[in-house]
Order: C-alpha cells, then sequence, then structure tokens
C-alpha cells in the first residue's frame, strides 16, 4: 500500500507543478495584460484533484490519520482554482486580478500541504 500511496504522491507533485508551471510561463504576459490560463494549468488542477481524491482514500483504506480539515480547505482552494481555469480557459486574455488570483490559491495550496501538521 506505501508503493501505492507514494505513486500518487508523485503525481499530485506532477499535478500542482504542472499547475505552478502554466501560471509562471505567463508570469510575463501578466504583466502586459495578455495572460491566459494554459491547458497545462487545466490539466495540472485536473491531476491534483484526482490524485487527491485517491490519496485520501488509499490513506484511510490504510488506517492512517486524515487531517479532514486540512483536506477541507485545500478542496476548497483547488475547487475556485478550478473553476476560474475551466471558466476562462478559453478566452484570450485574462484579467490580471484573476490570474493572479489563481496563482496567489496555488500558491497557498502548497503552503498549506507543507506548513499544516
Amino acid at each position: 500500500m506505501d508503493v501505492l500511496i507514494h505513486l500518487f504522491v508523485g503525481l499530485h507533485i506532477i499535478g500542482i507543478a504542472s499547475l505552478l508551471g502554466g501560471f509562471l510561463t505567463q508570469m510575463k504576459a501578466m504583466g502586459q495584460g495578455t495572460a491566459r490560463f494554459v491547458p497545462a494549468m487545466l490539466h495540472g488542477a485536473l491531476t491534483m484533484l484526482v490524485t487527491g481524491v485517491v490519496l485520501v482514500g488509499l490513506n484511510q483504506a490504510d488506517d492512517n490519520t486524515v487531517n479532514t480539515i486540512k483536506i477541507g480547505v485545500k478542496l476548497a482552494l483547488l475547487i475556485v482554482i478550478l473553476g476560474l481555469v475551466y471558466v476562462k480557459r478559453d478566452d484570450e486574455k485574462v484579467h490580471k486580478g484573476l490570474f493572479g488570483l489563481v496563482g496567489l490559491l496555488t500558491t497557498a495550496n502548497i503552503f498549506i500541504a507543507v506548513l499544516w501538521t
């Protein structure tokens, strides 16, 4: 079971890297007001959602304790991120504030994962 959990943790990290990497590649464009949500951001957020749900299930099946409040907060942030990216994915330009909000929420999600013990 540990190998399976570690496999999904790796996939979860790939998802966050895709989401954050997509954001970071658009930083220059954000400064110019021409940023857009790239497909990597949507796919990364979806990967995070699926692997996160699987990780919670695997940890509960393995009788590990799961901090449901932490998971709930992370899920809420991810749903907001996913909603924004999904709705605005076809727009040629995304407002700076909206694009920055996705970056901020993504970063907050990372720090919640790492620092909330």
